[in-house]
């Protein structure tokens, strides 16, 4: 395919095809999205199938993407909660940076033979972690709200603050040799310039943001809050670049201004789709942007350059963890994470070779080690994972199932099994819990509970825990995926046995009929009627008629069920009671639902989902 000068529908239709066949392919293979949206790029690349001939040009495009992300994870840092980040931000965060550019250094120069200044700019570039990558991988995996999660977001930002001296440190370099930009600023300038922009970005973020949104809010045009959202995030990072620091900086910085907005979740939501189609843009610049012919002509020195770099600066890392107080696991798992160089390496070797500090065969090295670095992250990843398993939790006191004899098997037991267990126990009914949380089956015993520990996923388990003697199981797990196997284990092995089941949403109770419990009950749907009759007497209605109204919500909700049955979801709409003008119109675009939470076709059943 002939090479494109130009970013036209064309290349659009590319790079989001690459994306959406590579993305799912790696994350079925459990190597991530990163790695896949890399992958991806480095197909249609210029060493691919050149849909796209110039890369960096869309790597600055796809920055925005980086950009998007640190504002919304902004968002989340209140000014408060930032400050009580500042021992690890300016202790935890320029310990690392030290110490690993350090330790670079001195391998570059004496293992490599690079000179002093090469060696100096190679090392500072890789320090710098790959922002994106990290905040992705630990988006993944919910790790940004842990406190290793906050520890790694504060290195991060410190490392975002260190471009700035970096930055100067060459222009000091170039001024020293003769070679220093005559239009460029003084180096104390920069840094005054720096400082005010950081202060003129607080004193918005103070006293304009939320009168600004406010304004707009009354005028009522949703298009036009979305507009004022992204002009926001982008004006704040440009006015930031202007002063010498880092978009990405800034961007964090609005969203942390913007952190107690009464505006902020409408500001979340408004950005979420920007923020992750621009971020896989940016993974597939990265992807582009590799150089394959530097590879190939100097795959010595570039496979030595990134396991070197790796090890080395992952060795410094758990050194600094382990001497701030950080455990083994954590140690390991943030010299993995961080491990790689990152974007700005891109920005600081593009200012040493404008100023003569390394050439353009260094340059083309160093670049193509940070951008393999970035690419092996998921896999160092994976194989941290692999080699440090969590410690299993102590069984002390604990006893697993096998011959229970119950004349109901309870698998799960959590709080809706604790509550539903009441009504057979007060019987006398014999029953036999199992459940994998070891400190649950602690808890309940110390309530007067024998919980056995079993999974009940497996077939072992369940004939150890009586399945094919009890006359009910009673299914309380409470992830969908392991109800709906349990099902299917039961059905096939244990057909005697009537099966009860908790279900998660509409759509797993759909699921549950099909496959032919004798019961499932929606985990929230009888307390939620109760909620609701409970508030109806509060406003007046009498017990008589609430008793009335929800027999009526009840009804319509079983009628809506049986139809769903039959002819699939969108089934039974005219039963559902709306807020909206009837007849209700046909949504132009559906709604969009957190797949963390619910399932797709939960959706559409949202308003009686219980």
């Amino acid at each position: 395919m002939a090479a494109e000068t130009g970013f036209g529908i064309e290349t659009a239709v590319a790079l989001l095809g690459a994306g959406v066949v590579a993305v799912p392919i790696f994350r079925k293979a459990g190597l991530g999205s990163v790695l896949g949206y890399l992958a991806a790029g480095l197909a249609i690349g210029p060493f691919g199938l050149r849909v796209v001939s110039d890369p960096l040009t869309l790597l600055h495009v796809g920055e925005l993407g980086v950009v998007l992300f640190l504002f919304v994870i902004g968002l989340e840092m209140r000014p408060s909660k930032l400050w009580n980040l500042r021992g690890e931000i300016f202790g935890l965060g320029v310990a690392q940076v030290v110490t690993c550019s350090l330790l670079l250094t001195g391998l570059a120069h004496y293992v490599f033979g690079l000179s002093w200044a090469i060696a100096a700019v190679g090392a500072a570039g890789f320090v710098l972690s790959s922002t994106a990558v990290i905040m992705q991988m630990l988006d993944e995996t919910n790790e940004l709200s842990e406190p290793s999660g906050q520890r790694a977001v504060s290195i991060l930002l410190l490392e975002d603050l260190a471009i700035v001296p970096l930055l100067a440190a060459v222009a000091v370099w170039a001024a020293l040799n003769g070679k220093a930009d005559a239009n460029a600023m003084p180096v104390w300038q920069s840094v005054g310039l720096a400082g005010v922009t950081v202060a003129l970005v607080i004193a918005a973020g103070r006293w304009l943001l939320d009168p600004f949104f406010a304004l707009l809010a009354r005028a009522g045009a949703r298009e036009v809050m979305t507009a004022a959202a992204l002009l926001v995030v982008l004006g704040t990072a440009v006015l930031m670049q202007r002063g010498g620091l880092s978009m990405a900086m800034g961007a964090f910085l609005a969203g942390v201004l913007l952190s107690e907005s009464t505006f902020r979740h409408q500001l979340e939501v408004d950005i979420e789709p920007f923020r992750g189609i621009l971020l896989g843009l940016f993974f597939i610049s990265v992807g582009m942007a590799l150089d394959l012919s530097v590879v190939v002509n100097e795959w010595k020195l570039v496979i030595a350059g990134v396991l070197s770099f790796m090890i080395v600066k992952a060795l410094g890392i758990f050194g600094v963890a382990r001497l701030f107080g950080a455990t083994n696991d954590e140690s390991l798992r943030r010299s993995a994470l961080f491990a790689q160089g990152g974007e700005f390496a891109f920005v600081l070797y593009a200012s040493a070779l404008a100023v003569g500090m390394i050439d353009q065969r260094n340059a083309a090295v160093l670049s193509a080690i940070v951008i393999l670095s970035m690419a092996l992250t998921p896999l160092v990843l994976i194989a941290e994972r692999k080699l440090v398993k969590p410690p299993a939790p102590s069984m002390d006191g604990i006893d697993r199932a096998d011959g229970l004899k119950g004349r109901v098997l309870v698998i799960g037991f959590g709080r809706f099994a604790q509550i539903a267990a009441q009504a057979l126990l007060t019987q006398k009914v014999e029953v036999s819990l199992i459940e994998t949380d070891v400190e649950m089956i602690r808890a309940a015993g110390r309530f007067g509970f024998k919980v056995h520990y079993g999974d009940g996923t497996r077939l072992d388990v369940l004939r150890a825990s009586g399945a094919e003697t009890a006359e009910a199981i009673l299914v309380c797990v409470d992830k969908p995926d392991a109800a709906d196997h349990i099902v299917e284990l039961v059905r096939a092995e244990f057909p005697h046995a009537k099966l009860f089941v908790r279900a998660f949403d509409r759509g797993h109770s759909l699921r549950l009929i099909k496959a032919g419990v004798e019961f499932q009950v929606r985990e929230t749907f009888e307390s939620a009627l109760t909620f609701g009759r409970t508030v109806l007497t509060q406003l007046g209605v009498t017990e008589e008629e609430a008793d009335d109204i929800v027999a009526d919500v009840r009804r319509r909700d079983e009628e809506r069920l049986e139809l769903q049955v039959v002819s699939g979801i969108e089934a039974g709409r005219s039963l559902i009671r709306g807020n909206m003008p009837t007849p209700v119109p046909e949504p132009f675009v559906k709604p969009r639902v957190d797949a963390s939470k619910a399932s797709p076709d939960a959706a559409l059943a949202a308003a009686s989902d219980s």
